[in-house]
Formats: C-alpha cells, sequence, structure tokens
C-alpha cells in the first residue's frame, strides 16, 4: 500500500488553474523530487498536500485513508484539518522559525502544544533531533544567531518532531549560498539513508539526480514526466523536459 496516494488534483486561483489533474504515489522510505521552472504549480501542490490550500477536484489519500476528498460536499472541519496536517511536515524555503524563541523552544513547541508526552520526553526528543541535524551546540541559540544553514537545520528537526509520514521540503536550499546549502543537502541525504519518505521541492538537480526514487517534472500546471532519476536525467521523452534540463545539464 503506497504511503500517499494524490489522484486528479486541480486548483484555480480565479480564472488562472495552477495544478490540471496531477496523479501520483509515493511508497514508504522513498523520496520524491518535484523539479520544474517557476510558475509549474510545484509549491501549490505542496501546500495543498499540506493542507494549507484547498485544492479544488482530487484526492488526497494517506497511508489507504482518504483525507481530502474535492468533489464531496461534506465540508472537513477545523478539526479535521489539524489531523490531517499532521501526516506531513513541511519545510519552507525561508526557515519561518519563530523569532523569539530558542532553538530548542522551536523544537518544543507543537509536540507541547499537542500533548505528545511530558516535558521531559518532550525536550528529551528535541534534543536528539538536535543531535542528528548537527547542533547540539546551538539549544540555546536564537535564530537571528544563527546562519541560514543552520536556521534550516533547525527548521527540518522542528518538522520531524512530531513524527509526520511526510516530510516535504519547498525549495531548503534556494534563501542559502553553496557552502550553507551543502549543509542543509546533507542532512536530507542523512534523512533518506533512515528511510523517511520525503517529497522535496528543489531546484538542485544533482541532489534530485543522486538522492531520489523518482523525479517529477512539472510544467504548466501539469506532471509533464515522471520516472526514476535515470530515465527523466538521461533519457526524457518530453521536449519540455529536455528544454529544461538542457539549462542545467552541465551541473548535473
Amino acid at each position: 500500500m503506497s504511503v500517499l496516494e494524490v489522484k486528479g488534483i486541480m486548483k484555480s486561483f480565479g480564472k488562472t488553474e495552477v495544478l490540471k489533474g496531477l496523479d501520483f504515489s509515493l511508497e514508504k522510505g522513498e523520496v520524491l523530487s518535484i523539479i520544474g521552472s517557476s510558475g509549474s504549480g510545484k509549491t501549490t501542490l505542496l501546500r495543498c498536500l499540506n493542507f494549507l490550500e484547498f485544492a479544488d477536484k482530487g484526492t488526497i489519500s494517506v497511508n489507504g485513508k482518504t483525507i481530502f476528498d474535492g468533489d464531496s460536499l461534506k465540508k472537513l472541519t477545523d478539526n479535521e484539518i489539524r489531523e490531517n496536517r499532521l501526516h506531513f511536515g513541511l519545510v519552507f524555503q525561508s526557515f519561518n522559525l519563530f523569532p523569539q524563541y530558542s532553538v530548542l523552544e522551536n523544537i518544543t513547541l507543537a509536540p507541547t502544544l499537542l500533548n505528545r508526552g511530558t516535558a521531559e520526553e518532550i525536550k528529551a526528543e528535541a534534543m536528539a533531533l538536535i543531535e542528528r541535524v548537527g547542533l547540539s551546540d546551538k539549544v540555546n541559540n536564537y535564530p537571528c544567531e544563527l546562519s541560514g544553514g543552520q536556521q534550516q537545520r533547525v527548521a527540518i528537526a522542528r518538522a520531524l518532531a512530531l513524527k509526520p509520514d511526510i516530510l516535504c521540503f519547498d525549495e531548503p536550499t534556494s534563501a542559502l549560498d553553496p557552502e550553507l546549502t551543502g549543509e542543509v543537502l546533507r542532512v536530507i541525504r542523512d534523512l533518506k539513508d533512515e528511510d523517511s519518505t520525503m517529497i522535496v521541492v528543489t531546484h538542485e538537480m544533482e541532489f534530485a539526480r543522486n538522492v531520489s526514487d523518482k523525479v517529477i517534472f512539472m510544467a504548466d500546471g501539469v506532471i509533464e514526466e515522471m520516472g526514476t532519476p535515470d530515465e527523466v536525467f538521461l533519457n526524457p521523452k518530453s521536449d519540455k523536459t529536455k528544454n529544461f534540463l538542457s539549462k542545467d545539464i552541465e551541473k548535473v
């Protein structure tokens, strides 16, 4: 059974069709990279999966349970939306840490609010996550005292704190310089080695080719091409894919 199954997802803003019927699935432990030019619908797709936007049509299922049905007349309650969001952990390109909280407080806040254990248990799990992303010496620092790469690693630990089924990254390195990009990508590679299930929207073609199990190339709101990294990068069938990759092929 697939961890995630997406069928017929469509989303428009006014008269602008952004997602035009997307279908894909993801197995446990797989890494899916989504590539494509700006405006192709990649971020909107992630926002629909995380219930930050609501698709107009289509279904989203996690572990065999339909958590969103755009054709249903039944409206999701606020509580159902909150519960559905917990299936996904989202790491934003701009970190979105709480500036008034320390590294430890940023990571413990959501588990504490959701009563995910005693204060001691939550702190212990947070400390383990902080060590996992290599920031044990920054536990009491505030976001303003961290580099961009360190802030993004805190954001990853924060997303992991709620033990999501699927970890989603929206251009996690786009705000970072090359040196800091490397440290964030290393954390994501380590998560793959630990059998985490992930969706990564990225412009890092080398990363997508070397770390992904599946790659989706999106263009104009549709999945133009989908396959293994070798299929998409070495033997693309779509002219749009070929044109897109030709701009970056020297980096791959």
